[in-house]
């Protein structure tokens, strides 16, 4: 795994958003035979509880920016000094131009911002701050604002119980300070299978299969009875176990290890919230207090896939004391990643809901306005 350590960047501020709306497992019993023994069961085992779904017109990018305004307000952050912006998002709005544009925009920041896009899923977030620190840690940049979030409740359908019970929305922004007279270091270990690559895909969509009318119309029905429908993702339910528990308990050894910390002196393990299965699992074979890797989040949220290990920071660090903190996440590509961070005297936003604030703008009349440009009436 490659380790690399930066100096001198903070994370400042951090703020989580979930959709208003929710869904609790408690009301989907028909889902679970009408059995309330088994629903009590898997509630237990799994840790099922409530996640937070968006509304149809609302996208990451939405979310991210109100995190990021909200963050900006409440640390009264001058938005002219914010002069990085990394973006991680696998669900952009278009496929071009790509959401950091899009954010810089709609967030009013300065044009000498610099904005990068990433594309990544549940390692996104320890990725994206990597990146930033890699570009803030020289000086060049003196403000990052590093957006992420993904809206999974859109990759399955209702029918589909092997996935979307697992998977709410959320969204984040992290602010970043560069100072050279404070030596605060942070440390990043990353890696990847992209051999596994199939184990976790959204097959149709892109250039390799586009989409097609006879795309759009296929759907399966697999032998316990979940839908399966060609555009949302596909995932080998065995295979990310067993990667899972090969990765991640030695990622966090190696992280604690490459910090130069010991177990003892972390403050709280953030694992990506798969499940409370694979949470506990992980925790165990990589030796750590349960007390400090929680699951917990993963009932009050359900798993919010690029954001997930960020949501863990603000739900668990509210009210909760942790200098020394441990992100650790991994998914699709397969890509691993974690960070060993300082957060001494960050700013904890919380989490807090965002309401639809878009005008619903329906599909013919998109394709009007299109028709339009493409004619050059407009």
């Amino acid at each position: 795994m490659s380790v690399s350590t930066y100096s001198h960047v903070s994370v400042t501020g951090l703020k989580t958003v979930v959709p208003a709306q929710y869904v609790d497992i408690d009301d989907e019993l028909e889902f679970f035979g009408n059995d309330a023994v088994r629903l009590a069961r898997e509630k237990k085992q799994v840790g099922y509880g409530r996640r937070y779904i968006a509304e149809a017109a609302t996208t990451v990018c939405d979310m991210a920016c109100h995190a990021a305004e909200c963050l900006i307000s409440e640390m009264s952050v001058d938005k002219s000094e914010i002069d990085l912006l990394v973006f991680v998002n696998q669900a952009p709005e278009y496929v071009a131009p790509c959401d950091a544009c899009l954010a810089q925009g709609r967030l009013g920041l300065s044009k000498s911002c610099a904005a990068v896009d990433l594309n990544l899923g549940c390692s996104g977030w320890p990725y994206a701050l990597m990146t930033a620190h890699a570009l803030m840690s020289s000086g060049g940049f003196r403000k990052g604002l590093v957006l992420a979030g993904d809206v999974p409740s859109r990759k399955a359908d209702k029918q589909n119980r092997k996935k979307v019970q697992l998977f709410g929305d959320a969204a984040s922004a992290t602010l970043l300070e560069y100072n050279a007279a404070k030596d605060i270091k942070a440390t990043f270990v990353c890696g990847t299978d992209g051999a596994g690559w199939e184990s976790l895909v959204c097959p149709f969509g892109g250039m390799r299969n586009p989409i097609t009318h006879e795309v759009l119309d296929y759907s399966a029905v697999d032998a316990s009875g979940s839908v399966w429908h060609a555009m949302h993702s596909v995932m080998k339910g065995e295979d990310v176990f067993a990667f899972t528990l090969e990765v991640a308990p030695k990622l966090i050894r190696e992280t604690v290890d490459a910090a130069g910390w010991q177990v003892e002196d972390v403050g709280l393990f953030a694992i990506h919230q798969a499940n409370k299965m694979i949470v506990k699992s992980i925790a165990k074979k990589a030796k750590l207090p349960p007390e400090n890797a929680p699951w917990e989040t993963f009932s009050k949220y359900a798993n919010n896939s690029t954001n997930s290990v960020v949501t863990v920071i603000c739900d668990q660090l509210n009210g909760r004391k942790a200098d020394k903190v441990i992100a650790c996440a991994f998914g699709v590509g397969l890509s691993w990643g974690a960070a060993a961070l300082d957060l001494s005297g960050m700013y904890n936003g919380g989490i807090s809901f965002y309401e639809e604030q878009k005008k619903v703008v329906g599909v013919g009349e998109t394709l009007e306005h299109y028709r339009k440009i493409f004619c050059g009436e407009i």
